[in-house]
C-alpha cells in the first residue's frame, strides 16, 4: 500500500534577509521598552515639586508602567496568537504614544499612574513581546547574536532618551516633555510595520506504489472523488492553536527560571530608576545627574553585543544558565560595593560597572528563556514569565523608594538590590546544576532505551 503524507510546516528561519530588518525593529521595540521606564526619572524631581509628592510616590510611575510590560504578557501572547504580530504591535505604538500624550495633560499624581503608568506600559508590552517572538522566528543559529544585538536598543535609547528628557524638562517643563515622548513613541508602529510573518508552506511525499493509486482514483466516477476529496479536506484541517498553553509550566527548567528571574526583578531595576534624584540630592549639576544614565547607556552598549556573541559560542552556548548566573552575581556586587559612593567621581565608576553587567543581564535573559522552551513554546513561556515578575517589579522601585522617604538613606537601596541580584545568581546556578543536569541524564537514558527496543522490534520484523 502506497502511504501519503501531508502536513504543513514552518519555512527554516533564514538568518539573515528580512530578518535584519525585523532586527532593526526589535532593537527600536526593546529600546523603548526598557530605557523608557528608567528616563521618565529625570521628571520626578519636578513631579514631586508639583505635586507635592514623595520618592515613593513617583517611583510608582516607573513600576507601573515596568508591571505593565511584564505583566500584560498573557495578554500579549492571546493576541499575538489570535491576530498576530504585526496588528498587535500597531495597535500597541497608538497606545504608548497616547498614554504619555495624555499624561502631559494630568492634574494628580493618580492621573499620571493611569496615563503614563498603564496606557504606556500597555502599549509597550504589546510592541515588545512580539518583536522577541519575530526574532526568534527568523533567527535560529545567529540567535544569540540577534538577541544581543536587539538588547543593545535599551542602552542606546538610554543614552539618548536621558539627556534628551532633560533638555526637554529645562526647555518645556514636565508637560511640554511628556508631549514630545508621546510623539517619538509612534515609532513603534513604524517598527510593527517591517515584522512580516514567515509564510508556511505544504510538504507533500508519497512512496512509489501511490503513483499508481492516484491513477486509479483519477478514473472513479466524479462522486467518489467528491467523496474523497471531502474527506481529504476533513482529514487536513488544522488543529485548533492555543491561544496560551499553561502546559509549559510542567517543564523544570522553566521553574526554576521563573523564580530566579522574579528574584532578579525585584532589585534589578531599582538603582537605574533612583540614581538620578540620588545624584541630585548629593548636589550634582542636573545635566550631570542625568548623564550618569547616559554613562550606563554607553557601556551598555558594548557590553550586550559582545555577551551575544560570546553566548553563541559552541563551547558556552551549552552552558548558557551559568553564564546568565555569572552576570547576575556581578551586577549583585556592583550594587553591593558601591553602595557608599557618594561623590560624582565613584557615581561614574559605580556606572560603568553597572552597564557592563546589566548588559550582560539583559543580552542573556531571553536567550536562556528561548533554550529552555524552545521557539515553539516561546510565546507562552514568555506571556506567563512576565507576568509574574510583574508582580515583583511592582514591589522592587517603591519600596526602595519608601526606604529612602523613611531613612533618608540611600545605601539601604544598594544593598537591597544587591543581595536580591546575587541570590538569584546563586540559586540559578545550584538549581541548574543540581536539576536541569539530573532531567537531562534521565532523558538521555530514556531516549538510548527508547533506541534499544525501536532497534529490537525492526530486527524481529525484519526475521518475519
Amino acid at each position: 500500500m502506497g502511504i501519503k503524507v501531508e502536513e504543513t510546516e514552518t519555512v527554516r528561519p533564514p538568518d539573515g534577509g528580512w530578518g535584519w530588518a525585523v532586527l532593526l525593529g526589535g532593537f527600536v521595540i526593546t529600546g523603548f521598552s526598557y530605557a523608557f521606564p528608567k528616563a521618565i526619572s529625570v521628571y520626578f524631581k519636578e513631579l514631586m515639586r508639583d505635586f507635592d509628592c514623595g520618592y515613593s510616590d513617583t517611583a510608582w510611575i516607573s513600576s507601573i508602567m515596568l508591571a505593565m510590560l511584564y505583566g500584560s504578557g498573557p495578554v500579549s501572547s492571546i493576541m499575538v496568537n489570535k491576530f498576530g504580530c504585526r496588528p498587535v504591535m500597531l495597535i500597541g505604538g497608538l497606545l504608548a504614544s497616547g498614554g504619555m500624550i495624555g499624561a502631559s495633560f494630568t492634574t494628580n499624581i493618580i492621573q499620571l499612574y493611569l496615563t503614563a503608568g498603564v496606557i504606556t506600559g500597555l502599549g509597550l508590552a504589546l510592541n515588545f513581546q512580539p518583536s522577541l517572538i519575530m526574532l526568534g522566528s527568523y533567527f535560529d543559529k545567529r540567535r544569540p547574536l540577534a538577541n544581543g544585538l536587539a538588547a543593545a536598543g535599551s542602552p542606546v535609547f538610554l543614552s539618548a532618551l536621558s539627556p534628551l528628557g532633560q533638555v526637554l524638562l529645562n526647555r518645556y517643563g514636565w508637560r511640554g516633555g511628556f508631549l514630545i515622548m508621546g510623539g517619538l513613541l509612534l515609532n513603534c508602529c513604524i517598527c510593527g510595520t517591517v515584522m512580516r510573518p514567515l509564510k508556511c508552506k505544504e510538504r507533500r511525499t508519497m512512496a512509489k506504489g501511490e503513483a499508481y493509486s492516484q491513477e486509479l482514483k483519477e478514473m472513479l466516477p466524479r462522486a467518489g472523488q467528491e467523496n474523497n476529496i471531502c474527506k481529504h479536506h476533513n482529514a487536513k484541517k488544522p488543529r485548533k492553536r492555543k491561544l496560551l498553553d499553561f502546559s509549559v509550566l510542567c517543564d523544570r527548567g522553566l521553574i526554576i527560571y521563573i523564580i530566579a528571574k522574579f528574584i532578579v526583578v525585584l532589585g534589578l531595576f531599582v538603582p537605574t530608576i533612583l540614581l538620578v534624584n540620588y545624584a541630585k540630592d548629593q548636589g550634582v549639576p542636573d545635566q550631570d545627574a542625568a548623564f550618569l544614565l547616559s554613562i550606563i547607556g554607553f557601556i551598555d552598549i558594548f557590553a550586550r553585543p559582545t555577551c551575544g556573541i560570546l553566548a553563541g559560542l559552541k563551547w558556552i552556548r551549552p552552558k548558557t544558565p551559568y553564564f546568565f548566573s555569572l552576570a547576575l552575581l556581578f551586577n549583585g556586587l556592583t550594587d553591593v560595593c558601591s553602595a557608599t559612593s557618594t561623590d560624582y567621581k565613584g557615581l561614574v565608576i559605580f556606572c560603568v560597572f553597572f552597564g557592563l553587567s546589566y548588559g550582560m543581564v539583559g543580552a542573556l535573559q531571553f536567550e536562556v528563556l528561548m533554550g529552555i522552551v524552545g521557539t515553539s513554546s516561546f510565546s507562552s513561556a514568555l506571556g506567563l514569565v512576565l507576568l509574574i515578575e510583574a508582580v515583583a517589579v511592582l514591589i522592587g522601585p517603591p519600596s526602595a523608594g519608601y526606604l529612602v522617604d523613611a531613612y533618608k538613606n540611600y545605601e539601604l537601596i544598594f544593598y537591597m538590590a544587591g543581595g536580591e541580584l546575587i541570590t538569584a545568581g546563586i540559586f540559578l546556578a545550584l538549581a541548574s546544576f543540581c536539576c536541569i543536569k539530573q532531567k537531562k541524564s534521565k532523558d538521555s537514558s530514556q531516549i538510548h532505551h527508547a533506541e534499544v527496543e525501536n532497534n529490537h522490534v525492526s530486527n524481529e520484523s525484519d526475521r518475519a
